[in-house]
């Protein structure tokens, strides 16, 4: 688990680096955090927790489908084992914007897979740790702040990992910044 989530913060930080030649070329990248919100079995044990990420989208020509790339770590605790879930991942999405690029207001819909680590950590028993393919559909709003390119994004985007027994899943519900073009 801590391979892991050193390698999510690596590729963050890789990320934030080269912004500058990002922008340059079409690419929108940001950073969010945010409400995650456990479902099915997972929201049996677990009371809602936080989730943090980063990504970059590479806008088509036309600007309505985009390729999105991101990594996100969410933690969250348990009811009453006193214990904790963490998971850290990423996914690869296509992204439809509906409407204008040039709007102030502009919708979008994903839909994506990705990696996950699920770690489920339960005082007095120890731990236990996957690593397991997940999937991910939702939508939000981007919101036009500034005249410098700078977007607010609200979003959400219900996601499965198919982790041994009952699937995890969550709804991840964030708030971020997006820069460049």
């Amino acid at each position: 688990m801590k391979r892991t989530l050193v390698a999510v913060l690596t590729l963050g930080m890789l990320a934030v680096g080269p912004a500058a030649t990002l922008s340059a070329q079409g690419i929108r990248w940001g950073v969010n955090a945010g409400l995650l919100m456990p479902l099915g079995g997972y929201n049996k044990t677990d009371k809602p927790g936080w989730i943090v990420g980063g990504g970059a989208t590479y806008w088509l020509t036309g600007g309505s489908l985009g390729v999105r790339s991101d990594v996100s770590y969410g933690q969250t605790k348990q009811d009453s084992a006193g214990g904790s879930t963490k998971i850290v991942g990423g996914m690869a999405s296509l992204v439809y914007g509906l409407g204008s690029s040039s709007a102030s207001m502009r919708p979008f819909v994903t839909g994506g897979v990705g990696v996950y680590n699920v770690k489920i950590d339960v005082t007095g028993l120890g731990s236990s740790s996957e690593t397991k393919v997940g999937f991910g559909v939702g939508g939000g709003v981007m919101i036009k702040a500034g005249t410098g390119g700078m977007r607010i994004v609200i979003a959400t985007r219900f996601t499965s990992i198919g982790t041994s027994g009952l699937s995890t899943t969550f709804l991840p519900i964030t708030v971020g910044l997006t820069f460049g073009k």
